[in-house]
């Protein structure tokens, strides 16, 4: 499943799984790449983790016939508490698919899903424009 995710995302040490529903989860582990405070993982760490859940998330749901190019429109991520030293998980749900605009929500947890640590809205254009 690691050639759904971006260089960025490979870097990053980012791993795609599967939930016992069979939605895609993405693991971040903690480490020294995002690392923020002491003892903290960085927001733009766990803003990457949440763009990339929705984009992969998103991807799949368009299939492979269907590939317009993504054109991010807005991005709003709210933090909700600290992310600690240990692995975080995120995952998408496309609140609304139309034909040139997609609305999505992902949200990251770390122990348990019913505690947030971030939660992010993103809105994106499919550009279709290159058939």
């Amino acid at each position: 499943m690691t050639n759904l995710l971006s260089p960025y995302a490979r870097t990053m040490g980012f791993e795609a799984e599967r939930d016992s529903e069979g939605r895609l989860v993405i693991a971040m582990p903690y480490g020294d790449g995002v690392r923020g405070r002491p003892g903290f993982v960085h927001g733009g760490a766990l803003a990457g983790l949440l763009e990339t859940v929705a984009y992969v998330t998103l991807s799949e749901a368009l299939g492979a016939e269907d590939k317009p190019v993504l054109k991010p429109v807005n991005m709003t991520a709210t933090y909700m508490r600290g992310a600690l030293e240990v692995t975080t998980y995120a995952r998408a749900t496309i609140e609304r698919l139309g034909k040139r605009i997609a609305n999505i929500e992902a949200v990251a947890w770390q122990d348990d899903p019913a505690k947030p640590v971030a939660i992010a809205q993103i809105n994106v254009m499919l550009d279709r424009s290159g058939r």
